[in-house]
């Protein structure tokens, strides 16, 4: 009986012991949170509406609806989009994490001759708009006969200045020590980066394939411009197919996008911890 009063009093106290700082943080935590949300819980209620209620001022649908997923889920060209984009975004992503991390690992952990000199080079492009680089980027797609292909849709993002520059930077932290060991174990360097030092990194390769993936999963720009088949459209691209000149379907825009969704939201759920341990540990250094 002492101890349960002894743990209420305990409660109590930290119950009084609440700062209104603290209080006030919350508060302004929700207010940003519920800000941050309404777009999405605006695109699900438009998700809901038919063609009708639309411009409704109503913000929750009056007569919700399920039409719009149905027809959606049974057109073709959706199912088309949704495996374009998978596709896309799954291949660059891949290519990231292998190509970034290696690279970030021979500018971390070995020394040579213009080592520094291919860094700040390799950092510099981060400084070029991307718009800049579409026109090169096109050209580029032309001349090797990438225009429509899944290849012309990838080849810009397979490597990045970001995520070779954050695996050199969590690469520099891993001791010497630990690949010399290696070394004298007889692996050869290729060994030592696969089997030593990409588990130590692993915050880091969760972050960046998170990023890499929301990114190509969203990107629309440079898909527009290089694809002109529909049968090649990724999933931003296909959408924009329901806004013509006189008319604009919200309501399947909205829905396609609420389905669109679901792939970031469980890449995000299934890596939030890493994501988190690595944007840490990556700001720290």
């Amino acid at each position: 009986m002492a101890i349960t009063e002894s743990r209420a009093g305990s409660r109590l106290l930290r119950y009084k012991m609440v700062r209104p700082g603290a209080a006030l943080v919350w508060f302004l935590l929700f207010a940003g949170g519920l800000v941050m949300m309404t777009p999405i819980i605006y695109m699900l209620a438009t998700s809901l509406k038919d063609a009708s209620q639309v411009y409704d001022l109503q913000f929750i649908p009056s007569a919700p609806t399920l039409d719009n997923y149905i027809t959606l889920l049974t057109d073709g060209r959706f199912s088309r989009w949704l495996a374009n984009s998978a596709f896309v975004a799954v291949a660059v992503t891949l290519s990231n994490l292998f190509f970034d991390s290696l690279v970030g690992y021979t500018l971390a952990k070995f020394r040579f001759r213009g080592r520094s000199i291919v860094f700040i080079a390799i950092l510099s492009t981060l400084m070029i708009p991307t718009e800049m680089l579409v026109i090169p980027w096109y050209l580029m797609a032309r001349d090797m006969g990438w225009l429509n292909s899944y290849w012309g849709i990838m080849f810009p993002g397979m490597m990045t200045a970001f995520g070779t520059f954050l695996m050199k930077q969590f690469f520099e932290g891993i001791p010497d020590d630990f690949l010399e060991a290696a070394r004298v174990d007889g692996m050869n360097e290729f060994q030592i980066w696969w089997r030593i030092a990409m588990p130590l990194v692993a915050p880091a390769l969760s972050a960046l394939a998170t990023f890499t993936f929301l990114n190509n999963w969203t990107a629309f720009i440079w898909p527009l411009i290089v694809t002109s088949d529909p049968e090649l459209y990724t999933m931003p691209v296909g959408l924009s197919s329901f806004s013509v000149e006189n008319s604009v379907q919200w309501e399947m825009i909205m829905t396609g996008a609420s389905v669109a969704t679901i792939p970031t939201l469980l890449v995000f759920l299934v890596l939030q911890r890493y994501i988190v341990r690595g944007v840490m540990m990556g700001g720290l250094k």
